[in-house]
């Protein structure tokens, strides 16, 4: 069993930013890759950033590119996601993944494990 602890949402004026946070307690041993997707009503599920444990490979949806940064902690499989000069658009649960066999990809298949989601909200 994966326990997921995330942290950090809340409500942010366009431009400001946040830091999200996640740890992943229970079966870690075989953890490869953890990171965080996204969703917004009556949108699909986006992968916002995903990063490997061990080589710290990182992957980043082109819409956040250059104002989002995710790091690990790979002692402790705690990841972090710093979200920079944050838009409207942004606005949504975002959901701490982990996987055991990824490299690092944002691609929503290869993530078995599923936080309960922090809810990010842009608006002035």
């Amino acid at each position: 069993q994966l326990r997921f602890v995330e942290s950090g949402g809340g409500l942010v004026q366009p431009g400001g930013s946040l830091r999200l946070s996640c740890s992943a307690s229970g079966f870690t041993f075989d953890l490869e890759a953890m990171g965080w997707f996204r969703q917004a009503p009556g949108k699909k599920r986006e992968g916002v950033a995903c990063i490997s444990l061990s080589d710290g490979f990182t992957d980043y949806a082109d819409s956040v590119k250059g104002r989002f940064t995710i790091s690990r902690d790979a002692a402790n499989n705690t990841v972090y996601l710093q979200m920079n000069s944050l838009k409207p658009e942004d606005s949504a649960v975002y959901y701490c993944v982990a996987d055991t066999a990824s490299n690092g990809q944002c691609v929503e298949y290869l993530y078995d494990f599923w936080g309960q989601g922090t809810q990010v909200t842009v608006s002035s």
